[in-house]
């Protein structure tokens, strides 16, 4: 009976270790979203999260010294005011993309105007593409998302060539004096088998499409790219401070429609008036800047919508409109919004109810006929699947690799508990023999 006993505790110690063992593997998940839940209840305003695993490097002064950019992989970097950089890109005969989120120090003044400049260059210093993103109107400081570009075109005879081209990266600020923070992307998008229509249909459907059904639900937005909470169609409740700026993504499949309000609520406190007291921005799924809006506040429900814009298409990248550019594939959109930092003085630093209804009209279609994997440029049913649970990107991957530790983590403790069990059972037999 001792000798029972004494397998009965045993067995029960290293089962008890083996639950610890899947206990310390759930731990990293629910941390952080705590860690994000109090950061939100606790008053202060979040910074933005960089992508934890995005690697430092310095932009050159001179193309010659430019550092290598990779696809895949997130950098980050830091410009100085009136500053610009260089980097390097080696280019075949696929489309380029090097987004640009510029991150000022919060709570900063700025100017109409002030903002930044992304382009790409061939050797020759000819420009194959550019965007400039700056604070429009507002007055306050706010992540800002630009990207450039290099397309593959068999009618045109400007950056066609493989080899070298280099991203610059330039301040455009008159009142700012503190750097900004970079975070850097480079994503590569396949050519098409064979070409496409290049023509945009006359007439679309540009109405606004009612508001979803089923009312609103909570979902706290993000506080960067890397963590910008996913939702599908739908009325979206989070809680924002004077000062924030919350990120959210939803996918958008080829031939879809994607419509946005966001919707300030009414203040018990006060009736102030603030101008840009919010503004909703869109990006597309290489970072690229589609869209935005400001509404003002006086204390009573205010709502803003972002211009209704084309059915994702191959065919919008012929526009000049920098919107309907924008829907050029399909994948996941950004959207932000930023809480105009004055509402602190006038309402009180705390937080007000943000309401997004977000709305997808259309069919999923095929997509245009890559000539290789589209990668980002896709909606995929794990994507979906994402969207409907509210997974950021970095929740998403978390989640992957917990999987795969926990599955490790099983097999490594079910084999010590069997190998454990089985050799204390033979004991026992012997002795009972003996």
């Amino acid at each position: 009976m001792k000798t029972q006993a004494g397998i009965g505790r045993r067995a029960g110690a290293l089962i008890t270790a083996a639950a610890a063992v899947g206990a310390v593997v759930a731990l990293p998940g629910q941390t952080a979203a705590a860690a994000a839940g109090s950061a939100v209840a606790g008053g202060a305003v979040p910074p933005y999260t960089f992508d934890s695993s995005a690697q430092r490097v310095q932009g050159a002064a001179s193309s010659s010294d430019a550092v290598e950019l990779k696809t895949r992989q997130t950098y980050r970097d830091t410009l100085k005011r009136n500053g610009k950089v260089y980097y390097r890109v080696n280019l075949d005969q696929q489309n380029a993309y090097v987004s640009v989120v510029a991150v000022p120090k919060a709570g900063g003044k700025v100017d109409y105007g002030d903002g930044f400049k992304v382009s790409m260059q061939d050797g020759s210093g000819t420009e194959c593409g550019y965007q400039q993103a700056n604070f429009s109107s507002s007055e306050y400081t706010r992540p800002l998302a630009a990207y450039a570009r290099r397309i593959v075109d068999a009618d045109s005879s400007t950056c066609q060539r493989a080899g070298a081209y280099y991203v610059l990266v330039e301040r455009e600020s008159k009142a700012s004096t503190d750097d900004w923070e970079l975070e850097i992307r480079y994503a590569s998008e396949p050519v098409l088998k064979k070409a496409g229509p290049t023509a945009l249909p006359e007439v679309w459907a540009s109405g606004t499409p009612g508001p979803p059904a089923g009312g609103p639900r909570a979902r706290q937005g993000g506080s960067g790219v890397h963590d910008a909470t996913s939702l599908t169609q739908g009325e979206w409740r989070s809680d924002i401070r004077p000062g924030q700026t919350l990120f959210y993504r939803v996918p958008v499949d080829w031939g879809q429609q994607l419509f946005a309000t966001a919707e300030l609520g009414s203040s018990a406190t006060g009736d102030e008036y603030i101008g840009h007291a919010l503004v909703l921005s869109l990006e597309n799924p290489a970072l690229g800047h589609v869209d935005e809006n400001t509404v003002s506040y006086s204390g009573k429900p205010a709502t803003l919508a972002l211009d209704a814009l084309r059915p994702v298409a191959h065919e919008n990248r012929s526009s000049y409109d920098e919107a309907t550019n924008g829907m050029r594939f399909a994948g996941w959109y950004y959207l932000s919004a930023t809480l105009n930092p004055a509402m602190a003085k006038e309402y009180g630093d705390k937080t007000v109810p943000l309401t997004l209804r977000v709305s997808l009209r259309g069919n999923a279609k095929p997509g245009p006929g890559y000539d290789g994997d589209p990668g980002r440029f896709s909606v995929s049913a794990d994507d979906k699947e994402t969207a409907e649970k509210g997974a950021s990107e970095a929740q998403a991957a978390s989640g992957s690799d917990s999987m795969r530790v926990v599955a490790a983590a099983g097999i490594g403790s079910g084999t010590i508990l069997l190998l454990g069990l089985g050799g204390w059972t033979l004991v026992a037999r012997r002795r009972a023999a003996a």
